[in-house]
């Protein structure tokens, strides 16, 4: 189908709006206000009730800190919107295909925002590392993709940056362990597949861990060596490829149960294929992956720019071509052809137009440093409740547009 390319793009100003504004929901966002700990403690403490912990990494604030480090690594090499970060000049490249942008006292100058990026991410890590690095969910694993890409960074150039320093590099490298620690040694079901919350003992596998873990683990098995986490990594993804899709659309359910040979939820759900297309991105960037995953990802890839509006959204479910758009989906997914772009893996010009077509039309629901028609939090299969707004789930994608 034909976009509708035409429209501002993201001014310098614009981006830093967003960027102050993730700045201060990355340390917000999801945390217990003071009435909310008394009942929880009263739940636990005297009725004897289980509680869902205080998770200070879940995965909307995770998404947060992938947005800024993106937006970090697009200001410091100098790229525009319309540029890959690997043809920035004078890039020098890391660790698992990483790029390494200058560092202080490279002659490059950092703004304000980039400068408040930097110290929010790495606020947002040392609380957590302070607490213990506790992983409670797969959710997680998003906000170490973010850790692990500054450790490797560092590793590579051995140079401190935003997130990891020499004082606290130890630290890092163990809070990364942890984290890999907790996803190898994850529960699956007799196909290698992860459930989505092993603890429920229900079997269901969720697209959404695909785009929560993969890409951490994946990285992982290529930074540190451990080809049996990049192979994990690939075994979730050709899984649901197997069993978790629509033969018909091409279009993926939100999941499925190996035990009752069921799938689940609606066919198309937006973010589900944005997860499942960010899954496979980022499990791509060594041949290893790209070898296995690139066929699967360009038919997923063609089977929903069909869905796309001519004003460059995409709508909450695919298929609703009259339902409301999603900037959330819009986000996820277009941040993932992105990716897929900068891989050389999506060579054609239709891929390039759907991008900015999309991009332009997130840009047109930013008001105020935050992004809106966003769709709200889902709450399980068939769950997708129709209440639209600004949420992290938006505004992190549209960082790294």
């Amino acid at each position: 189908m034909t976009q509708e390319t035409t429209g501002k793009p993201y001014s310098k100003a614009d981006r830093e709006e967003l960027a102050r504004t993730a700045c201060s929901e990355l340390m917000t966002y999801g945390l217990r206000d003071r009435r909310t700990r008394v009942k929880e403690c009263i739940k636990k403490y005297l009725l004897r009730r289980q509680t869902a912990p205080e998770d200070l990494i879940f995965w909307p604030t995770g998404l947060l800190a992938a947005g800024l480090w993106e937006y970090r690594q697009l200001s410091l090499t100098g790229c525009g919107q319309e540029e890959s970060v690997r043809a920035a000049d004078g890039e020098q490249t890391g660790a698992a295909g990483t790029t390494v942008p200058a560092a202080e006292g490279d002659g490059i100058s950092r703004s304000e925002t980039v400068s408040q990026a930097e110290q929010a991410l790495a606020a947002y890590y040392e609380r957590w590392m302070k607490k213990g690095c506790p992983v409670y969910y797969l959710d997680d694993l998003l906000a170490g993709e973010t850790l692990l890409s500054a450790y490797g960074e560092y590793r590579s150039s051995v140079r401190e940056n935003a997130v990891v320093r020499a004082d606290n590099v130890e630290a890092c490298g163990k809070a990364v362990e942890k984290l890999a620690d907790y996803v190898m040694h994850y529960p699956t079901d007799e196909t290698g597949s992860f459930p989505y919350r092993a603890a429920q003992n229900n079997g269901y596998v969720f697209v959404d861990a695909i785009g929560l873990a993969c890409p951490f683990l994946y990285r992982y098995g290529a930074v540190y060596n451990r080809t049996e986490a990049m192979e994990l990594a690939v075994k979730q993804i050709v899984n649901f490829v197997a069993y978790g899709m629509d033969g018909s659309t091409g279009l993926p359910y939100h999941g499925y149960a190996m035990s009752d040979a069921y799938k689940y939820g609606i066919i198309g759900w937006g973010r589900a294929a944005g997860w499942l297309l960010r899954g496979m991105a980022g499990c791509m960037i060594t041949e290893y992956g790209a070898g296995r995953l690139r066929n699967s990802y360009i038919r997923l890839v063609d089977a929903v720019l069909p869905y796309q509006h001519k004003e460059g959204y995409f709508s909450w479910q695919l298929q609703a071509m009259d339902g409301p758009a999603d900037t959330s989906a819009t986000g996820i997914i277009c941040a993932a052809l992105k990716q897929g772009i900068e891989l050389h893996i999506l060579t054609e010009p239709k891929y390039e137009q759907a991008l900015q077509a999309g991009r332009n039309a997130v840009h047109r629901s930013v008001r105020g440093g935050q992004v809106y028609d966003c769709s709200g939090e889902c709450e399980g299969f068939g769950q997708y409740p129709q209440r639209y707004g600004a949420y992290p789930w938006a505004l992190g994608p549209a960082l790294m547009l």
